[in-house]
């Protein structure tokens, strides 16, 4: 068994998840800022709210609510689900019709979609024209699915302990053009295993911002000027090079 798992990891070669992972610890750090924080702040402040307020006053309670712990877990959950799922599935693709060009071109279509969103921060929204008015840093699906919203809210109404979790697990499912890259580069891995593992580096990565936000409230996103915005795009090419180089020497 331990030897099966050795060999999902290393679907595609030797070192390939470790640049995997790293890519998306990058892009969660990088979305966490300029996408997650402002995203996820109303449930991240209720429930930092939440959680303070049965704790007291003081240091340790704004600590309290800026953990969070349940919460979090549930994301790490919810995403290293769609992880394994999404790697499991093209893995088994790829298997069965022995074209490892599948892996290549979901690494590129990750490489798109992270240059999509460092275009969306990099260029100024006045010039935006076509094809670059479609682009935004808010990705795909602001909206939230009707059928999640009476769940989102009766867990909100008391976020603590396992509402916190099942909370997490739930907005880890929400429509977002981030997490649809995210998700695109770890099918590419092409097991689930590896799969899970890219996007738990994800998860981690984005977790920083929403601390942040707990602990500053909305100090934090009025900091998030047009600086972080440029860096978080620096950090996406720098994904989507990573990602792109990673397809080429797969079919080289």
């Amino acid at each position: 068994m331990l030897a099966n798992c050795l060999h999902d990891l290393t679907a595609l070669g030797a070192g390939a998840l470790a640049s995997v992972a790293l890519a998306m610890l990058l892009a969660g750090l990088a979305g966490g800022v300029t996408h997650c924080a402002g995203m996820c702040a109303p449930f991240v402040l209720a429930q930092a709210g939440n959680v303070a307020g049965r704790v007291g006053p003081g240091t340790l309670s704004r600590l309290a609510g800026a953990a969070l712990l349940p919460y979090h877990l549930g994301r790490i959950v919810g995403y290293a689900a769609l992880g394994a799922v999404a790697g499991s599935s093209a893995g088994v693709v790829s298997q069965v019709t022995g074209l490892r060009q599948i892996l290549a071109a979901l690494l590129l279509l990750a490489a798109l979609l992270m240059a999509r969103q460092a275009l969306a921060r990099l260029i100024p929204p006045r010039y935006r024209v076509w094809p670059w008015q479609r682009l935004s840093s808010g990705g795909v699906g602001s909206a939230y699915p009707g059928f999640l919203l009476r769940p989102i809210s009766s867990l909100l109404a008391n976020p603590g302990g396992w509402n916190g979790f099942g909370l997490g697990l739930l907005l880890s499912a929400l429509p977002c053009g981030l997490l649809y890259a995210a998700l695109a580069a770890s099918a590419a891995t092409g097991s689930a295993l590896a799969g899970a593992l890219a996007m738990l580096a994800f998860s981690l990565g984005t977790i920083p911002a929403l601390i942040g936000v707990a602990l500053l409230g909305r100090l934090f996103l009025r900091r998030s000027g047009p600086m972080t915005q440029l860096v978080g795009g620096v950090l996406f090419l720098v994904n989507a090079a990573l990602l792109g180089t990673m397809a080429v020497r797969l079919v080289a």
